[in-house]
Protein backbone atom coordinates (compact mmCIF):
# COMPACT_ATOMS: atom_id res chain seq x y z
CA UNK A 1 0.00 0.00 0.00
CA UNK A 2 1.05 3.54 -0.64
CA UNK A 3 1.85 5.85 2.20
CA UNK A 4 -0.90 8.49 2.54
CA UNK A 5 0.10 12.09 1.80
CA UNK A 6 0.18 14.50 4.70
CA UNK A 7 -1.76 17.35 3.15
CA UNK A 8 -1.65 19.42 6.33
CA UNK A 9 2.14 19.31 6.44
CA UNK A 10 2.38 20.18 2.74
CA UNK A 11 -0.03 23.09 3.18
CA UNK A 12 1.93 24.35 6.18
CA UNK A 13 5.15 24.15 4.18
CA UNK A 14 3.61 26.12 1.31
CA UNK A 15 2.31 28.77 3.70
CA UNK A 16 5.78 29.15 5.21
CA UNK A 17 7.29 29.52 1.74
CA UNK A 18 4.69 32.17 0.86
CA UNK A 19 5.49 34.09 4.06
CA UNK A 20 9.21 33.90 3.31
CA UNK A 21 8.69 35.16 -0.25
CA UNK A 22 6.54 38.05 0.96
CA UNK A 23 9.13 38.99 3.59
CA UNK A 24 11.91 38.84 0.98
CA UNK A 25 9.88 41.07 -1.36
CA UNK A 26 9.35 43.65 1.37
CA UNK A 27 13.05 43.56 2.27
CA UNK A 28 14.10 44.00 -1.35
CA UNK A 29 11.73 46.93 -1.81
CA UNK A 30 13.24 48.55 1.27
CA UNK A 31 16.75 47.95 -0.05
CA UNK A 32 15.75 49.51 -3.36
CA UNK A 33 14.37 52.60 -1.64
CA UNK A 34 17.58 52.98 0.32
CA UNK A 35 19.94 52.29 -2.59
CA UNK A 36 18.20 54.87 -4.81
CA UNK A 37 18.37 57.51 -2.11
CA UNK A 38 14.58 57.69 -1.90
CA UNK A 39 14.79 57.09 1.85
CA UNK A 40 15.53 60.82 2.12
CA UNK A 41 11.96 61.50 1.03
CA UNK A 42 9.06 61.57 3.44
CA UNK A 43 6.62 58.68 3.33
CA UNK A 44 4.00 61.02 1.86
CA UNK A 45 6.35 62.17 -0.91
CA UNK A 46 7.36 58.64 -1.76
CA UNK A 47 3.76 57.40 -1.76
CA UNK A 48 2.70 60.31 -3.96
CA UNK A 49 5.48 59.64 -6.44
CA UNK A 50 4.60 55.96 -6.62
CA UNK A 51 0.92 56.77 -7.13
CA UNK A 52 1.76 59.10 -10.02
CA UNK A 53 4.00 56.40 -11.48
CA UNK A 54 1.29 53.76 -11.21
CA UNK A 55 -1.35 56.04 -12.74
CA UNK A 56 0.81 57.14 -15.69
CA UNK A 57 -0.37 55.64 -18.97
CA UNK A 58 2.08 57.55 -21.21
CA UNK A 59 4.16 54.79 -22.82
CA UNK A 60 7.01 57.21 -23.57
CA UNK A 61 7.39 58.23 -19.94
CA UNK A 62 7.17 54.64 -18.74
CA UNK A 63 9.81 53.58 -21.27
CA UNK A 64 12.13 56.40 -20.17
CA UNK A 65 11.68 55.39 -16.53
CA UNK A 66 12.36 51.75 -17.42
CA UNK A 67 15.58 52.71 -19.23
CA UNK A 68 16.71 54.79 -16.30
CA UNK A 69 15.92 51.95 -13.91
CA UNK A 70 17.80 49.46 -16.07
CA UNK A 71 20.79 51.82 -16.13
CA UNK A 72 20.74 51.80 -12.32
CA UNK A 73 21.54 48.07 -12.41
CA UNK A 74 24.30 48.00 -15.03
CA UNK A 75 25.34 44.56 -16.22
CA UNK A 76 23.17 42.63 -13.80
CA UNK A 77 19.56 41.72 -13.35
CA UNK A 78 17.61 42.87 -10.32
CA UNK A 79 17.06 39.30 -9.10
CA UNK A 80 20.74 38.34 -9.07
CA UNK A 81 22.26 41.53 -7.68
CA UNK A 82 22.94 41.38 -3.98
CA UNK A 83 21.99 44.27 -1.74
CA UNK A 84 25.64 45.24 -1.26
CA UNK A 85 26.16 45.32 -5.04
CA UNK A 86 23.20 47.66 -5.44
CA UNK A 87 24.38 49.96 -2.66
CA UNK A 88 27.79 50.32 -4.29
CA UNK A 89 26.35 50.34 -7.79
CA UNK A 90 24.84 53.76 -8.12
CA UNK A 91 23.16 55.50 -5.26
CA UNK A 92 24.69 58.77 -6.45
CA UNK A 93 22.84 59.47 -9.73
CA UNK A 94 19.39 58.37 -8.59
CA UNK A 95 18.39 60.69 -5.72
CA UNK A 96 17.94 63.48 -8.26
CA UNK A 97 15.74 61.15 -10.27
CA UNK A 98 13.54 60.39 -7.28
CA UNK A 99 12.98 64.04 -6.40
CA UNK A 100 11.16 65.24 -9.55
CA UNK A 101 8.65 62.42 -9.36
CA UNK A 102 7.63 63.45 -5.83
CA UNK A 103 7.70 67.10 -6.85
CA UNK A 104 5.24 66.45 -9.63
CA UNK A 105 3.04 64.51 -7.24
CA UNK A 106 2.95 67.44 -4.83
CA UNK A 107 2.18 69.87 -7.64
CA UNK A 108 -1.09 68.19 -8.48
Amino acid sequence: MRKPRDFDAELKSLEEKARDLKARKVQQLGELVISTGADALTADELAGALIVLAETKDAGKREAWAKRGAAFFPGRTRRTASASDRDVGGAQPQPGGAQPASGSAGAE
